[in-house]
């Protein structure tokens, strides 16, 4: 029997082009060797649509293309193929108990969308790379394009080779609104497990991972994709990242590059390949300021716990434990200036900078009562910025300790 689409073989409905504006759908969708299109499902401008139990298959072996990233003019729905599900446009979509997996592009992509929610679907085995063979950010679930009102969540993601869940405008586009992320588990994630960038109101909350920037090999070295826990790019303000967990990151635990007036509380994250929780100034149109960073626990770091930068920041109560495995905070240990003018940047638990990618005036913050341990913490704490002074922030009451066995 043939479809619109294509035809049923084996119990399984092979598609060559997609299935546009299906009212429902129904078992096992599989990407043929030679499909043309954009996405397995694609709903342009629905409304009240609601898409539950199904798989897709996506022949990930012959439809994935060693493709870069799109040009930033350009939306990712418009750049990358060979999808699960894209929606474009509408409203009030809901995508739920569904399966993809090796899919060469993204499992459920939605673009320009007010009202959608993608909830209790499992991700695996999915996600293309480049031409040098790094990730270029496909395989999981993208909302870009100044989408309001949406939700990922009760999702598993495995074996993903760019970002698990995560946002995207345009510069020139509106930026993503009240959204949230939660309850989502990640397991091998080659770039971040979860990504908010350039958005407004948005809540990622008791998320949980580990591996996440592996399998080495495709993390985007030179494209400046560390692998990170909870990500941000752009401008993002209004949101709160809380309760989230991640072991065994090959990266950050939480990177907040165009972050502020925003609250990053009770986080846990346990062997790590980088800083813990970093601020940056990337986007023009923002400063790091603002920003509450409230009992978290950070193990196991390689440099410092927490990098602050900007002005207004709360950092109250953390625990950060097993800082400087790198022991860069000893006096002797070579290889640690990452600035020439800022030499103590990775030899302090917390450290009070000048610049990230923009200077910024560090001053008016409290970083009081957190307790800071690891190798020489004791007598590297908190540093300081050759140029940011002691008196024009509150830092007291904090406990530092050395830990003899730190490596």
């Amino acid at each position: 029997m043939l479809l619109a689409a294509g035809g049923v073989l084996a119990g399984e409905t092979v598609l060559h082009r997609p299935l546009r504006n299906p009212a429902s759908v129904s078992g096992v969708y599989v990407l043929a060797d030679d499909f043309e299109g954009e996405a397995a499902i694609v709903l342009d401008d629905v409304e009240g649509v609601t898409l539950r139990d199904f798989v897709v298959k996506g022949n990930r072996r012959k439809l994935a293309q060693r493709q870069e990233l799109p040009p930033y003019d350009r939306t990712f729905a418009s750049w990358f193929g060979a999808g699960g599900v894209l929606v474009r446009g509408g409203a009030r979509v809901v995508i739920e108990r569904a399966r993809f997996e090796q899919m060469a592009g993204f499992a459920v992509l939605a673009s320009r969308v007010r009202g959608v929610t993608v909830r209790e679907v499992t991700v695996v085995d999915s996600g293309s790379v480049k031409g040098n063979g790094r990730n270029n950010t496909t395989g999981g679930v993208l909302i870009e394009d100044g989408s309001v009102d949406w939700e990922v969540s009760r999702s598993v993601f495995e074996r993903v080779t760019g970002n698990a869940v995560w946002t995207h405008s345009r510069y020139t586009a509106p930026r993503n609104e009240r959204g949230r992320i939660a309850e989502n588990r990640f397991r091998e994630i080659g770039r971040d497990a979860v990504q908010v960038g350039h958005a407004v109101a948005v809540t990622v909350e008791a998320n949980e991972g580990e591996r996440i920037g592996y399998p080495k090999e495709v993390v985007d070295v030179e494209g400046g994709g560390t692998p990170v826990g909870v990500d941000t790019a752009g401008n993002v303000e209004g949101s709160s990242y809380v309760r989230n967990m991640f072991r065994d990151v090959n990266g950050k635990c939480i990177d907040l590059d165009g972050f502020h007036h925003g609250v990053i509380e009770a986080n846990r994250c346990y062997q790590l390949a980088h800083f813990g929780i970093v601020m940056n100034n990337t986007n023009p149109d923002m400063q790091s300021v603002g920003i509450r960073i409230v009992g978290n626990r950070i193990e196991s770091a390689p440099w410092g716990g927490i990098f602050v930068l900007g002005s207004g920041h709360v950092i109250e109560r953390n625990v950060l434990r097993g800082m400087q495995r790198a022991h860069c905070s000893d006096p002797a240990t070579a290889g640690c200036v990452f600035l020439a003018a800022e030499p103590d940047m990775l030899r302090a638990g917390i450290y009070l900078g000048e610049r990230a990618e923009r200077p910024a005036k560090t001053r008016g913050n409290r970083i009081v009562d957190n307790e800071i341990s690891g190798w020489r913490m004791d007598r590297a704490c908190v540093g300081y910025g050759p140029n940011v002074k002691r008196t024009e922030n509150t830092v007291r009451g904090n406990r530092c300790r050395h830990e003899p066995g730190t490596l």
